[in-house]
Parts: structure tokens; C-alpha cells; sequence
């Protein structure tokens, strides 16, 4: 559940930052305030954490995480 909230607010990240580049229009400061405004600042925090946190996807086997997501839908059906 973590990974996959970590990787939509990497994708909110990246296409902030799509925007900046190819338009110079900040989507996150428009929507919360600007750059300095608190709401925006702890997007960008929350965006900068989950990037931080799927590093650790880099180095994860992907049977493994397989193997978990069988388990977690083998449990639930039970």
C-alpha cells in the first residue's frame, strides 16, 4: 500500500515538474498557494519522502514482491 501511494505522488512530482519545465507553470504552488505556502511545502515534502522511499524498489527482488502480493490475496480469501 505504501509503494503504491509513494509512486502516485511521484507521478503528482513528475508532472509538476513537467509542467515547470516545458510550461514555467508550477501546478502544486497554484493549487495550494504558492511555493512558500505551508499546504505546498508539505507536498513537496510528501513528494521528496516517497521518492526517498521507492529507492528501496531499486533493490527489491521482484519475486518477492510477488510472493507477498500472493500471500496478501491468498489470506484475503480465506
Amino acid at each position: 500500500m505504501l509503494d503504491k501511494i509513494s509512486l502516485i505522488l511521484l507521478i503528482i512530482g513528475g508532472l509538476n515538474w513537467g509542467s515547470v519545465g516545458i510550461f514555467q507553470f508550477d501546478i502544486v504552488a497554484w493549487i495550494c498557494g504558492g511555493q512558500t505556502g505551508i499546504i505546498s511545502r508539505i507536498v513537496y515534502t510528501l513528494v521528496a519522502l516517497s521518492a526517498i522511499w521507492c529507492i528501496s524498489l531499486l533493490f527489491r527482488d521482484r519475486e518477492d514482491i510477488f510472493t507477498h502480493e500472493e500471500h496478501r490475496l491468498l489470506s484475503s480469501e480465506e
